[in-house]
């Protein structure tokens, strides 16, 4: 269940791995595609999760992005992924970029850190466990399917890296990492793609982009374009939080 930013659904809609990025969201899609379970969108998450519910009977397990903030919607298991480079001063909307303040770590059951986390957020999230996470990616997908090669086949090759994340410079220094001479192209997050933002004045280089980008290229893409999708490696000792929670524990508050 996501709320389907970028999009443009009104009340509750239910997306397909081919639905149009544009109407439900890029990562709605995505994970249509990745997963294969039942999704819906919604902006009313309680009305959302009812219509999941009504449709598919036997789901036993309602995942709901970016549920935290939706006191409305009762939740049994509260996660949540810290990246401290995106969180700024610290300050929540306007002052900062946060909706939360930092202090709500500790209410959560689990949270995941993509990266280090500082003493002082540590602190902050008293004694709710921490486990790490990490991105790994090294294979790119031609952006029709046609073809799968190793990342380090372009080690040494100029690119055109394109990304409309929250967090862009990472996915260019991935990509610098692995040896490749990075052309960056950084747009906003959910960003709605045109075929101008992959013409780069007649430069032939490959075109490099995210798997959530690509489910907004693919159709006008050029040939030489490829897809990086990435795997998040999580400590195990978060399926063991939350399966205890799902079976011991009581709703959070």
């Amino acid at each position: 269940m996501a709320r389907g930013a970028g999009g443009r659904v009104e009340g509750v809609a239910w997306v397909r791995a081919e639905g149009d990025p544009a109407r439900y969201g890029d990562e709605p899609v995505l994970l249509a595609r990745l997963t294969g379970c039942p999704l819906a969108v919604g902006r009313d998450r309680p009305a959302a999760a009812r219509a999941l519910l009504d449709a598919h009977p036997d789901v036993n397990v309602v995942i709901a992005d970016d549920g935290l903030q939706h006191y409305a919607l009762a939740r049994d298991v509260e996660i949540v992924v810290v990246d401290e480079q995106v969180l700024g001063n610290g300050w929540r909307l306007p002052a900062g970029p946060l909706r939360e303040g930092v202090a709500r770590l500790a209410e959560a059951d689990l949270v995941i850190a993509h990266g280090d986390l500082s003493p002082r957020l540590r602190a902050a999230a008293g004694g709710v466990q921490i486990v790490p996470m990490r991105l790994s990616g090294d294979v790119l997908e031609r952006i029709d399917g046609g073809e799968r090669r190793p990342l380090s086949d372009f080690a040494g090759r100029r690119v055109h890296a394109v990304a409309g994340i929250g967090r862009p410079q990472r996915f260019f220094d991935q990509l610098a990492a692995a040896g490749l001479d990075v052309v960056p192209h950084a747009f906003p997050d959910h960003h709605a793609y045109a075929p101008s933002d992959l013409a780069f004045g007649g430069d032939v280089a490959p075109r490099i982009v995210t798997a959530k980008d690509a489910v907004k290229c693919a159709a006008f893409a050029p040939a030489d374009t490829w897809v990086l999708p990435v795997r998040a490696s999580i400590d195990a000792a978060a399926s063991q939080r939350i399966v205890e929670k799902l079976t011991h524990g009581t709703p959070a508050a």
